[in-house]
């Protein structure tokens, strides 16, 4: 499966009664396309896959697929407890994805090899290759990505852990394998921020919530970090993504957060996060569109 491009993590947006807006979904995701997404990523991180139920995983991924149509690998979202990320892997596949995505397993910290159990169990739910997400409880070692590794179904590695020597060794260890098909993936809050240190591990691709949320911006950088343009992918750094960065370190949660917030400033009614996350407050919005607007200024908008 290949990735060439920004991958595009789309938010799921909610109407006022709470329910999944099927339309304003529809209309996020092919709004992006025309920019050149690598992939599309339904009821992952940033779509708040932790607060969706099955049957709205199954309607958020049904309808990326049936807007996509082809055009790029579609990833949906499998992770929490086994039964339920066992359950979004069924539904994903029925729903028409190319891939899964998994996330960690709920609350329980297990050792090594229950971890590649768990990645195991998930990828023998469907007939969809799988991508180890590696963060928060769910820590791999390169021993087992390895071992991952051997299993043709699991096609790839997103590192959202920020370890660099960990992810390094991972990196060597896969490719020790033989596996040429192996996709690498820079995982972490805001990708871009740490991406010029990522490709020289080896690790190319990285997820992209800001594209999400502002795509000329996210375009731009990408092309600047395809051509080589250091200068202009620095600007972008400076004036955009670092001072992104600083206000999303205020709250917890707020990498999902200001993108939506982003997406309702440009005029799409997507919606409120749900709990446990927190909508930005008034200030938060003020400072939020300045710095958009920065950002834009910096893409040539």
């Amino acid at each position: 499966m290949k990735f060439d491009g920004v991958l595009f993590f789309p938010v799921t947006p909610f109407t006022p009664e709470g329910a999944v807006d099927v339309d304003v979904l529809k209309e996020h995701i092919s709004s992006r396309l025309p920019f050149g997404p690598g992939g599309v990523f339904p009821a992952c991180g940033t779509g708040e896959f932790h607060a969706l139920s099955i049957e709205e995983v199954r309607t958020v991924v049904t309808a990326a697929v049936e807007i996509v149509a082809g055009k790029v690998p579609v990833v949906a979202g499998a992770g929490g407890p086994l039964g339920h990320a066992i359950a979004a892997a069924r539904v994903a596949e029925e729903a028409g994805a190319d891939a899964l995505l998994v996330l960690p397993p709920y609350l329980v910290t297990g050792p090594t090899e229950g971890l590649v159990a768990y990645i195991e169990a998930v990828a023998d739910a469907s007939s969809l290759p799988v991508i180890v997400y590696h963060r928060g409880n769910a820590k791999f070692t390169a021993a087992s990505m390895a071992q991952l590794a051997t299993n043709p179904k699991v096609i790839g590695f997103k590192d959202g852990l920020g370890d660099v020597g960990l992810a390094q060794e991972i990196v060597s260890a896969v490719r020790a394998t033989g596996r040429e098909d192996f996709a690498l993936f820079n995982g972490l809050l805001t990708a871009e921020l740490s991406q010029g240190a990522y490709r020289g591990l080896g690790i190319p691709l990285y997820s992209s919530a800001a594209f999400a949320m502002a795509p000329e911006i996210a375009k731009a950088y990408y092309d600047a970090y395809i051509s080589g343009d250091e200068e202009r992918r620095n600007a972008l750094l400076e004036g955009f993504y670092a001072q992104l960065v600083q206000l999303r370190d205020e709250t917890p949660g707020f990498g999902v957060s200001l993108i939506k917030a982003g997406l309702r400033l440009g005029g799409l009614a997507v919606g409120p996060v749900r709990p446990p996350l927190v909508d930005p407050s008034e200030d938060q919005l003020i400072r939020l569109k300045a710095i958009l607007a920065k950002g834009y200024e910096l893409a040539g908008r």
